[in-house]
């Protein structure tokens, strides 16, 4: 549980960079700029998290694992998954932060928890209770309710909105498979992590970033001056490294049901980070509160089966 707290901890803080570095010069001097940011930005902090996790397995010594597991069958659902929550799923939660806000995407990509127990009761199939059902719709009607706030900036809602299905189902279907493969003694949480970065960058590079043109415009960040912005998609990816070894520990130790319910807390430290840190008080109206503990509480809820957790055993 302590691991799952973490990993939305961490979440959280990488929220709040990489929406610092959406809002640099580089991501919006241009549409072609705005438009390839999302894609770009996610392929940079991706291959970042990738060379960080195999410093870290190289300091472990898991390296070796790491080529044995590619080679088994749940090394290859890890990097199906992988595919899901990077290209889809990052992509989807980069837009949402770009188009509504580091907090309030953060908030409204919450709902991967409740898509998920959805998606474990389909395909793995985990008892899924009626008031569950109830919670889920209820937490999409709170993501929508977050568009009235007054105070906030939203560029494009809808782009956003789309931008939160992306993610919530891409990290939903990931954590339903990585909930599987981590059961393979070959496959730990730090392997699967390693796989699952390498994948998605590799994706990126190979597939996305060459169907969207924009290998030119990655390039041009490396060769023109583009300030800080290089050093802080890195110092997010940084903290998306962290988070994820912590989040697949806890699916591997208590499910992934459970591993989402507590992980979703970065949506409520993104908001707290975001008035304590950046002073931005426009989060303190009651329709943003109330939509954002609507979709936080449900959310969570969704996830979780409450019978069960109180139980005595």
């Amino acid at each position: 549980m302590l691991a799952g707290i973490i990993a939305g901890l961490t979440w959280a803080i990488e929220t709040i960079i990489l929406g610092v570095a959406l809002s640099m010069t580089p991501f919006v001097s241009t549409e072609q700029a705005i438009f390839l940011a999302p894609f770009v930005s996610t392929f940079l902090h991706d291959t970042c998290s990738a060379i960080f996790a195999c410093i870290y397995n190289l300091i472990r010594g898991n390296l070796p694992q790491f080529v044995k597991a590619l080679k088994t069958k749940s090394g290859r659902f890890v990097a199906l998954a992988a595919v899901i929550g990077g290209p889809v799923g990052m992509t989807g939660y980069v837009l949402s932060v770009a188009n509504m806000g580091a907090s309030i995407g953060a908030v409204a990509s919450a709902v991967f928890p409740a898509i998920g127990a959805v998606l474990a009761y389909i395909f793995l199939k985990e008892k899924m209770q009626w008031y569950r059902w109830i919670f889920l719709i209820i937490t999409l009607l709170g993501v929508y309710g977050l568009s009235y706030s007054p105070e906030i900036n939203i560029t494009n809602f809808w782009l956003g909105f789309v931008g939160t299905l992306m993610c919530a189902f891409g990290w939903g279907i990931e954590a339903v498979i990585v909930a599987k493969s981590v059961q393979d003694p070959i496959v730990t949480d730090e392997i699967a992590l390693q796989i699952r970065q390498t994948t998605s960058a590799f994706a990126y590079g190979i597939i996305l970033l060459p169907v969207l043109k924009g290998w030119g415009f990655t390039i041009s960040l490396f060769t023109g001056s583009t300030g800080w912005l290089l050093p802080v998609i890195a110092i997010a990816a940084l903290f998306a490294t962290v988070s994820y070894l912590f989040y697949y520990k806890a699916i591997s130790q208590i499910g992934a049901s459970k591993a989402m319910a507590l992980n979703v807390s970065y949506s409520a430290w993104a908001v707290v980070i975001s008035i304590v840190v950046l002073r931005n008080y426009s989060l303190l109206n009651p329709i943003t509160i109330i939509c954002a503990i609507v979709v936080l509480g449900c959310g969570i809820l969704a996830a979780a089966d409450y019978k069960e957790l109180f139980s005595k055993k």
